[in-house]
């Protein structure tokens, strides 16, 4: 079986469109890769990209895109709402066919080595790739943001695990790191970002610290106000949708709002997902209402109205699930495939296929 890693590398720019679009074609046009989605966002001045590829080639793609980073973007310049220490803020390594955490761990070392020596820039290992448990959590890593890393940088217990020691100015830090797959999801609050980041420490995992944990496994976040839309969000990574998915987290943020006289006005899921999330969410609104549905797409669609995915931007599931951004592509005997499958032909190909979403007009945020 063909060895295929997702790449989802996070940068500190989501208002210059040149900029973005630079980065996208550097990925673009790396062998091997497959560019599957450029999400940009103008509050958190942020872009998340999201490509597949063999592990040498996706080390290569964001070895390209952390190039251009080092010549267009300077962090002395940089804000947004997100946390963010680094120009390639995170360039996080998931195992998606034929390869094991432990070989995506080795995928990000091979990058973080070529990208100190190339780039001249630090970078911190973080989640299953963090030599040490207390670097871990990238909230954890990043505490203190890019204004921070003068001083933190002087205590020898936060010293980069690849590249220059001494403060990078322009460039700030990077973490990179093998971890699962996870959905970032927003859920849309009609109150104040107080307001929505206090329901979030509530559900969040961590909750407000070891002796007061939050209510649900497997989920980070926190809470914020969105300008473009008016709106306060519960903003969080379900780091295991099998443990905690999606109708479960926008469940129990509608309970939490309801408690607080707060309105939730639907939700966003950022990037692509799964098939299996959507249809989860489906059979639990399916049981919980006693409807009978059959059919794929109608569920798809019960889980899109239930959620609330519509509210600030059209949900197309052709566009935003994976195994239907599979089927849609052309001229090729991939629509019967399964995601392992067209992976895998990918793979095979010596000059692999572009499949570039349409740019989604979202708000984009991934605590990866």
């Amino acid at each position: 079986m063909k060895k295929i890693v997702e790449c989802v590398p996070n940068f500190s720019e989501g208002r210059n469109q040149q900029t973005i679009d630079a980065i996208a074609v550097a990925i673009r046009d790396t062998d091997g890769c497959t560019l599957l989605d450029v999400d940009p966002g103008k509050s958190t001045n942020r872009t998340v990209y999201t490509f597949v590829g063999d592990p040498d080639s996706i080390v290569q793609g964001a070895l390209a895109g952390a190039r251009v980073a080092k010549e267009l973007i300077d962090m002395r310049h940089h804000s947004g709402e997100h946390p963010r220490f680094g120009a390639m803020d995170v360039c996080p390594f998931i195992p998606v066919a034929g390869i094991t955490m432990e070989e995506c761990n080795e995928v990000a070392v091979r990058f973080a080595t070529l990208a100190a020596e190339e780039l001249g820039v630090p970078l911190y290992l973080y989640e299953e790739s963090a030599k040490d448990e207390y670097r871990r959590s990238l909230p954890d890593i990043r505490q203190g943001e890019y204004e921070g890393l003068p001083d933190r940088l002087q205590d020898s217990r936060w010293k980069p695990d690849f590249g220059p020691e001494e403060f990078v100015p322009a460039w700030g830090i990077t973490a990179t790191g093998a971890r699962k797959f996870l959905i970032a999801y927003n859920v849309n609050i009609l109150g104040t970002p107080n307001q929505a980041h206090r329901i979030a420490l509530n559900l969040r995992e961590a909750g407000r610290g070891e002796d007061d944990p939050g209510l649900l496994s497997q989920v980070k976040g926190m809470g914020w106000f969105v300008e473009e839309y008016n709106l306060a969000q519960v903003t969080v990574n379900l780091n295991d949708f099998n443990v905690t998915p999606i109708h479960v987290l926008f469940e129990d943020v509608k309970k939490e709002a309801g408690a607080l006289q707060l309105g939730v006005v639907g939700s966003e899921i950022v990037g692509i997902v799964p098939l299996k999330s959507i249809l989860l969410a489906a059979e639990y609104y399916i049981d919980k209402e006693n409807l009978f549905i059959y059919e794929e797409d109608q569920k798809v669609r019960l889980a899109v109205d239930r959620l609330g995915l519509n509210a600030i931007t059209p949900f197309v599931p052709k566009e935003r699930i994976i195994e239907y951004i599979v089927a849609e592509e052309p001229d090729e005997p991939l629509a019967s495939m399964t995601v392992r499958g067209f992976v895998e032909e990918i793979a095979s190909r010596s000059s692999a296929p572009v499949v570039v979403l349409p740019r989604l007009l979202l708000l984009q945020w991934v605590l990866v």
